[in-house]
């Protein structure tokens, strides 16, 4: 059986080829190739990988994602496809569930939304679920930054803490919208947002949220 990881994964690489290397995405300054290597580099070179959290590593990430950068479009595309290596740790289904499921539907959505005709897809509500009980686990940590309290709300009142202050912000929308805004997508989630006028506009637009 197909896991979200999974359809997510061939549902972003299928995306990233109808658009070319070129598209533009909701990554700052990436277009849809510099996307394909962040992803390939994730998965494949752990050397290098952890440069995406960790500073001390940043100069060698970058070079390494110079060096999938320059690959064909194609290939980088084939690789997201037929996944991680033999042995990698992402091969392990319940790994690749934890580890990948919000990051390919987020990238997916990087790539969907950046669109001039993007529109909402449907997504059913164990998927849902899945994103909300993911987003419970990792709230506090996509928000330590934020600029005020967060608090994220499902429609049916169902709330997790982003970030403890005030004013507090209360964001309400659906699982995956508000996993959006929680990783910085702030521009394109579709949720509604209540609070002091200047405390939403201060949210709406800091650059700090996500990872």
């Amino acid at each position: 059986m197909s896991t979200f990881a999974k359809r997510e994964r061939l549902l972003l690489a299928d995306l990233l080829e109808v658009n070319g290397p070129q598209a533009p995405t909701l990554c700052e300054g990436w277009q849809t190739r510099d996307l394909a290597a962040h992803v390939v580099v994730r998965e494949r070179r752990p050397d290098a990988a952890g440069g995406i959290l960790v500073k001390q590593l940043a100069s060698r990430l970058e070079k390494v994602m110079a060096e999938f950068s320059a690959k064909p479009y194609e290939e980088l595309i084939q690789l997201i496809r037929t996944g991680p290596p033999r042995f990698s740790p992402f091969q392990l289904k319940q790994v690749d569930e934890a580890s990948n499921t919000v990051e390919f539907y987020v990238h997916t959505e990087d790539v969907r939304r950046a669109q001039p005709d993007w529109a909402p897809r449907e997504l059913d509500s164990v998927f849902q679920d899945s994103l909300w009980s993911r987003l419970e686990r990792s709230a506090r940590l996509v928000g330590r930054r934020a600029p005020t309290g967060l608090v994220l709300r499902r429609p049916d009142g169902r709330t997790v803490v982003a970030h403890k202050g005030t004013p507090v912000v209360t964001v309400t929308g659906e699982p995956s919208e508000l996993l959006l805004f929680a990783y910085g997508r702030q521009s394109v989630a579709a949720v509604e947002l209540e609070g002091e006028k200047a405390a939403i506009t201060q949210l709406h637009e800091s650059r700090t949220l996500g990872l």
